[in-house]
């Protein structure tokens, strides 16, 4: 059986994101998949690309052709190198910073005020005494009236 890595479009229109799929080289480009050995976004910047490369490894040694897109990929990554034994196996892939975590934009939002957190709520809690001594009242009325 032939054997294709390649991609497997999914997304929205104008929204593309792929799947690296294992798959017969006769089926369609969403068809069914023998394995999925990773992902690629192009909307993003950069581009995010995860190769499971041990799986990678073992579906070139076994024989799978890459399409063209796939070798693009698998070239940023390292993965065509390593199985061609080319130099520059540690690949042209770039990461994307880390964004802050929300908990961090806060502390550092709190400290360019110059306050510290503090546990009590912004607003004063309702009292609730008022409603409850208002209808000790109506019940005392109701009372003095059926007497």
């Amino acid at each position: 059986m032939a054997v294709k890595i390649k991609l497997q479009r999914l997304g929205k229109i104008r929204a593309p994101y792929y799947r690296i799929i294992v798959a017969d080289a006769r089926t369609r480009r969403d068809g069914k998949a023998i394995e999925t050995i990773g992902k690629y976004h192009p909307k993003e910047e950069p581009s995010l690309i995860e190769v499971v490369s041990e799986r990678a490894q073992y579906w070139l040694n076994v024989g799978a052709q890459p399409t063209e897109p796939v070798q693009r990929l698998l070239e940023i990554t390292g993965d065509w190198q390593k199985f061609k034994g080319l130099p520059g196996a540690e690949g042209t892939l770039k990461v994307a910073e880390p964004k802050p975590s929300k908990q961090d934009l806060f502390n550092a939002a709190l400290a360019a005020a110059g306050e510290e957190p503090t546990t009590e709520a912004t607003t004063p809690k309702k009292k609730s005494a008022p409603k409850k001594a208002e209808a000790e009242k109506a019940e005392a009325a109701e009372g003095e009236k059926s007497e």
